[in-house]
């Protein structure tokens, strides 16, 4: 292997030892079950505390919910928002295993788009809207609880499980604040989606719902995503945050009232935002150096890699952040395009936090005859000379 280092900053070499140190006070004390706040590009962990805890999440269960309706409306031709979407006596307002939650008011027998019913579930955390969704795409709730959970496993929600579309208790119903981190990010994949837990309020059948998340009218760094509730629950909130170019994802499970709720998560933001920093380092794709290719059609190969690269850091230490490229000595053509020929180790005062592949960014087919002859011949010296 063969490396190049640099620094962010000025791309050159530079003593680490001189570098301020980072003063990072301790995490606050968050009141609640199970919480987690995380940087929403980089998933950088900045505070938990029984994140992994299997706790009831309530109507949080609907952020899969609109997850799975996200998806489908993405990658099924069959689904549109304009679909009429009909209303059984499960998804009626007045089932009475609804009485005293929330809902959206639709009415059995009614056809409704689901496009409607997706902001019902968003906006008026309508549990009557949950289900007719999950008739819709999966013909009964049962089975749709089925997809849930393969979405679940797909996203790497190892601790969470799902029976209903909605979140009423069962004790078999259970996830985390990591596994909600980890759909949060999801969702915000779906930006048009995501756009629905910003609304403040939404009217239908002539009845206004506002939307639960008060933290929506109280920060305006603030746009989603989901608030729950139930006596088996607590409250709970996942929020998600977004001041200059950095967004967070807060998650608190199990708090005492809905102000606490608030309270918890705005400690979590406020610490987040006040003394870490991400940045994105580099783009999927572009060229972060090139390297030489043997017996190939070209001498040379650009290497980079394959997703957006982001860093969360304590704030202020950018400019000591060291990067080393860790290059294969020896690359034969033919090369593949994604083919790993070596690693990206990002590194601040000593510690590494961040490994990446470096691929090839380019195909490079093989040269003619006379050119992998004398190849072969430089590479059988030069392997001679290394002994």
């Amino acid at each position: 292997m063969r490396y190049i280092a640099f620094l962010f900053a000025s791309f050159t070499l530079t003593t680490l030892s001189l570098a301020a140190p980072a003063i990072i006070p301790a995490p606050p004390q968050i009141a609640a079950s199970g919480y987690l706040l995380i940087d929403a590009n980089s998933g950088k962990v900045i505070v938990e505390s029984n994140a992994d805890e299997r706790l009831p999440p309530a109507s949080l269960t609907k952020l899969m919910t609109s997850y799975v309706l996200s998806y489908d409306l993405k990658n099924n031709p069959n689904i549109n928002n304009d679909d009429m979407v009909l209303i059984s006596k499960r998804a009626w307002a007045q089932n009475p295993v609804f009485a005293g939650s929330s809902l959206m008011w639709i009415e059995v027998g009614k056809q409704v788009p689901l496009g409607e019913l997706h902001k019902g579930i968003v906006i008026s955390s309508g549990n009557d809207a949950s289900v007719a969704v999950a008739e819709h795409l999966a013909g009964s709730e049962q089975a749709f609880a089925d997809v849930m959970n393969q979405h679940a496993q797909i996203l790497g929600m190892e601790n969470t499980h799902f029976v209903n579309a909605h979140g009423l208790p069962d004790p078999e119903h259970y996830t985390t604040a990591r596994d909600l981190a980890k759909l949060a990010q999801a969702i915000l994949k779906f930006p048009e989606s995501y756009a629905l837990y910003s609304q403040h309020d939404y009217t239908y059948n002539n009845i206004r719902t506002t939307n639960r998340n008060r933290l929506l009218f109280k920060d305006p760094s603030v746009d989603g995503l989901k608030t729950g509730h139930t006596s088996e629950a607590g409250y709970c909130l996942v929020t998600s945050a977004k001041r200059n170019d950095m967004r967070l994802i807060s998650v608190v499970m199990g708090t005492s009232s809905e102000s606490a709720r608030e309270r918890e998560t705005q400690k979590l933001l406020s610490y987040g935002f006040r003394y870490f920093e991400t940045h994105q380092l580099y783009d999927a794709g572009a060229e972060l150096t090139d390297s030489k290719v043997w017996a190939g059609n070209s001498d040379s190969l650009k290497l980079g890699v394959s997703r957006d690269i982001h860093l969360t850091i304590p704030r202020g230490q950018h400019d000591n952040i060291k990067a080393v490229l860790n290059i294969d000595e020896t690359i034969k053509a033919p090369v593949t395009k994604g083919k790993v020929y070596g690693e990206l180790v990002v590194s601040l005062a000593g510690e590494t936090l961040l490994q990446e592949p470096l691929v090839a960014l380019e195909s490079v087919e093989e040269g003619g005859l006379f050119k992998r002859l004398w190849a072969g011949i430089v590479l059988f010296f030069k392997q001679l000379l290394a002994f």
